[in-house]
């Protein structure tokens, strides 16, 4: 597959709108830690998960479909078996840009957007990017650095 380019990781993180799908009830799960995290750095989020109602007491919503306005782009945070539909959702609700977490990743997702014209980003963790970055993301980043391994 392809890399993520550093101009698309900019590009995602530049939208202040986001969906996060794969929110759980859960507030130990990484899409939960995804959904504080950027929450925090003043990112607006719709949480995403068919399986519940509210996320961290805020209203949660089934589907990208029923999102009640239109979002810059959507995490990805699911298992692996709903990542394409997903992304199947987002191309029909004309979601532009899609960042899928690593552990969601499938090559037909990636090429499923590809296939769309929507930016994607994969095989990169969100929270190695949204500044202000904290330890340990910090950490990782930096090393990621100096293996070269940073999206160019």
């Amino acid at each position: 597959m392809k890399t993520t380019s550093s101009a698309a990781v900019k590009d995602f993180l530049s939208q202040r709108v986001l969906a996060v799908a794969g929110v759980s009830k859960n507030s130990k799960k990484f899409g939960n830690v995804i959904y504080r995290e950027l929450k925090s750095k003043g990112y607006q989020l719709y949480p995403v998960n068919p399986n519940a109602d509210t996320i961290q007491g805020e209203r949660c919503y089934n589907s990208l479909k029923v999102l009640p306005e239109g979002v810059g782009g959507v995490i990805i945070v699911t298992p692996k078996s709903e990542t394409e539909k997903v992304v199947k959702d987002a191309v029909n609700t004309g979601i532009p840009r899609i960042w899928i977490q690593q552990g969601a990743e499938t090559t037909e997702a990636v090429c499923l957007c590809r296939e769309n014209g929507i930016s994607v980003v994969h095989g990169e963790c969100i929270l190695m990017f949204a500044e202000p970055v904290a330890f340990p993301h910090s950490a990782h980043r930096f090393i990621w650095r100096m293996l070269g391994k940073l999206p160019s």
